[in-house]
């Protein structure tokens, strides 16, 4: 993996990642894929109406289902899914963390399937090798999640737990490059501590220093964050955190977020961004646009002929007006998550074209005033 600074405004950074599967430019919103697949909207979709460079998968479900055997003989994920570009997977340390069945020790994270029961161990080199499998192009390691707030000490031990995985982890990755295995792929390191600046210092620094073979981690993630602190508590830990991130590499903040998180954590300095919430908010029946929010069940718009948002290109934008999108909600048909799904995420991903460009110009401060003043223009017409 190849990654390289193309302009810099105040802390904001446009940025290139090139895999074996072509270029990311950066910032970027990675939309989730969670089992191999974006939720409404299919390869075809992907394509030819949203054209994102990256899409997230979950190693957790995807270990369970279809099974990463599966996967890799039906040509990794690129092969399985029919989408070519770049995948990133995460750990599954999360899910499985959630379950309340989950055990952690200094081994690793032990659970019982959410889907039939079975007893499963993921410790730093088993997530590895399943991500080999998928063959995606970018892997995470295995952290240690805790729930906040948490005790000082339990914070301690989480990270310390956390680089150990992450050592053991960049270790077999190398080695298993070396056997042939997981060629092509970067592995990104994941820094946590809470709101702690303490642990997050110390987080980032034992993370940053370690090498194997003269092998570094490609990249470094933010997380533990969006878990339910205030947003100006996160704000504050990743702009303290940001600075002992390596400026040669991707700064990724992982779940977050709102488009409001975007824009206020790409002027903190990170590049890299996923979130189920585009989707997410639009089976329920809320959809972004370039004045906030707008909730597409509520009755006034059972007759509004217009468009969900008037500066938007989409594909549902361009042919579908808010009283049909209403009507398709209330009716429960299901070709209402795709729509709604589809002009989420063209949202955000022209949110990162467009910030993408500002920076590149030198005027992301200002970009960034006209965001929230289309907010507040708008506000009462939502």
């Amino acid at each position: 993996m190849k990654f390289e600074i193309l302009a810099i405004d105040g802390k904001s950074r446009r940025g290139r990642i090139t895999t074996e599967h072509g270029t990311i430019e950066t910032p970027v919103f990675m939309p989730v894929g969670t089992i191999g697949a974006v939720r409404g909207v299919d390869t075809f979709d992907l394509e030819n109406y949203l054209k994102p460079e990256i899409i997230l998968g979950n190693t957790y479900h995807l270990y369970l289902r279809p099974t990463p055997e599966i996967v890799q003989k039906m040509g990794g994920l690129h092969g399985f899914t029919g989408f070519k570009k770049n995948f990133l997977t995460d750990s599954g340390g999360f899910q499985a963390f959630s379950l309340p069945t989950a055990k952690t020790d200094d081994n690793g994270i032990s659970f019982k399937s959410h889907i039939d029961g079975s007893k499963h161990l993921f410790t730093p080199e088993k997530v590895i090798d399943i991500q080999n499998m998928l063959n995606s192009d970018i892997k995470m390691v295995l952290d240690d999640l805790i729930s906040l707030p948490a005790e000082d000490g339990r914070i301690a031990k989480s990270i310390e737990r956390t680089r150990i995985w992450a050592e053991r982890s960049l270790i077999h990755h190398v080695r298993e490059i070396e056997n042939g295995r997981g060629l092509g792929t970067s592995i990104f390191a994941i820094v946590q501590g809470g709101i702690s600046q303490t642990h997050r210092k110390i987080s980032a620094e034992s993370l940053v220093a370690f090498e194997y073979a003269n092998k570094s981690f490609d990249g470094l993630a933010i997380g533990g964050l969006s878990v339910g602190e205030e947003s100006s508590a996160m704000y504050d830990t990743v702009e303290f955190t940001v600075p002992f991130l390596p400026n040669d590499k991707p700064k990724y903040l992982m779940g977050v977020g709102t488009p409001e998180d975007l824009i206020e954590n790409i002027d903190r300095g990170i590049d890299m961004f996923d979130c189920v919430m585009p989707t997410r908010n639009a089976r329920n029946g809320t959809i972004f646009t370039t004045f906030g929010r707008l909730s597409i069940k509520s009755s006034r718009y059972r007759e509004d002929a217009n468009p969900i948002d008037q500066a938007c290109n989409c594909y549902t934008c361009q042919n579908y007006s808010r009283a049909y999108l209403n009507h398709l909600f209330r009716a429960e048909e299901l070709s209402y998550p795709r729509l709604a799904s589809i002009h989420n995420l063209h949202y955000y991903l022209t949110l990162m074209r467009e910030v993408r460009e500002a920076i590149s110009n030198g005027n992301f401060s200002e970009y960034k005033k006209d965001f929230y003043r289309k907010r507040i223009k708008n506000e009462n017409d939502i």
